[in-house]
């Protein structure tokens, strides 16, 4: 009788829908099952993330505090990919601290915060070459988005990169023109 009870429990997640565990990305729920640990019986999500060849079993109570949510709608999405087009804000930190902050911002699974790292690590073919650690923190925020986007637009994740990375390159040539435009101006 009590397993029935459980089971007629309303789960925030359903089987086969994709979610976003924040410090791993997007994940498809393949199952829920219940599992003895320590003598307790627990009713867990079976989140695979199939990218990262990796399944991670989440309590069904504790998925809203480990901040596992839904994919983003359409206008979260449309925040993020209008973010990408907003200046890049570098701080004149170390970068030890800024990279703790890009790695904070990644992990919290709020896709616009990604965004931001994206945006801001970005470089153009006509830039100065990244650091390897600001190139690890670039390519992880971007795959995570990428994910993201393209599980929203039912894309693959090469096409998402693909939208994000022309957004950011209009954005960097519109920037650079702009800029040509003030040093002529100044010239005059």
């Amino acid at each position: 009788m009590a397993a029935k009870k459980k089971t007629a429990k309303k789960l925030a997640f359903k089987t086969n829908e994709f979610v976003v565990y924040p410090s791993h990305g997007v994940g498809r729920i393949t199952s829920v099952e219940e599992q003895e640990i320590a003598g307790a019986t627990l009713e867990l999500y079976v989140i695979d993330f199939e990218k990262d060849k990796m399944t991670l079993r989440v309590p069904t109570a504790k998925s809203e505090s480990v901040g596992m949510r839904k994919l983003s709608d359409t206008p979260v999405v449309d925040q993020a990919m209008k973010t990408l087009k907003g200046r890049a804000r570098v701080k004149r930190t170390m970068w030890s601290r800024r990279a703790q902050e890009y790695e904070a911002k990644i992990n919290s699974g709020d896709l616009v915060s990604i965004a931001e790292v994206v945006r801001d690590l970005f470089r153009s073919d006509r830039q100065p070459e990244q650091s390897y650690s600001e190139r690890q923190l670039y390519e992880a925020a971007l795959d995570r988005m990428a994910r993201e986007i393209a599980a929203v637009k039912k894309l693959d994740d090469a096409g998402a990169v693909a939208e994000i990375e022309e957004v950011l390159e209009a954005t960097s040539r519109k920037a650079e023109k702009a800029a040509e435009k003030e040093m002529e101006e100044k010239a005059a």
